[in-house]
């Protein structure tokens, strides 16, 4: 039997460098999304959201399996941040911020096969019913793997934002995205891995 398909394997977008910016192009992707804005520490929103994209997610992968004969692991949890100052990303201001959770689906998923994950799992998870399949091209982007609390990544943004995109040449050109690679559950905060990604175009 062939080895379930691992995005974090398979493309070069799922890994990133530690201490240092890495300028990549990032393909177009399919994903589940949700919408919301706030502190995602003290939102019921945003744990509703995580909650009903899981929930369609391996519906989705169980439907993939059963109707397709193609199984894939699920991809980790994925979040586009914005804010009117960005600043407040530096500041962890976090109850100024917009975003958009999502985690990824394999190209060969249909939308009807997914909007049959979606009702499916809206009988558990009712927020499910707020899941839109979306695709995101970001093409040219900057990123890096942040290794600690989210907390800490105040400090990374600001080289990035004041000090490596000016020395290249680059402005902003897409949202704050953020690829969590550990399990807060389950993980000490020092040593969760992040990856940090900006969409970049030529200033």
């Amino acid at each position: 039997m062939a080895d379930k398909y691992d995005v974090k394997r398979e493309l070069a977008c799922y890994t990133a460098p530690r201490a240092r910016f890495e300028i990549i192009e990032v393909p177009e992707l399919a994903y589940c999304m949700v919408d919301g804005h706030g502190d995602p520490n003290s939102s019921p929103e945003y744990v509703a959201a995580v909650e009903a994209l899981y929930a369609v997610s391996y519906a989705a992968k169980f439907q993939s399996k059963r109707e397709l004969d193609r199984d894939y692991v699920v991809g980790p949890l994925e979040g586009l941040w914005s804010a009117d100052d960005p600043a407040t990303f530096v500041t962890r201001e976090k109850s100024a911020w917009s975003w958009t959770m999502m985690i990824w689906q394999p190209d060969w998923l249909s939308a009807e096969l997914v909007a049959a994950a979606v009702a499916k799992a809206a009988a558990k998870a009712p927020a499910a019913q707020l899941v839109r399949f979306e695709r995101l091209a970001e093409g040219r982007s900057v990123q890096t793997l942040h290794l600690g609390s989210y907390d800490d990544e105040g400090p990374t943004l600001a080289r990035l934002h004041d000090e490596f995109m000016p020395e290249q040449g680059l402005r902003f050109n897409g949202r704050h995205h953020e690829v969590y690679l550990g399990d807060p559950r389950r993980t000490a905060p020092e040593k969760l891995k992040t990856i940090l990604r900006q969409p970049v175009a030529p200033a």
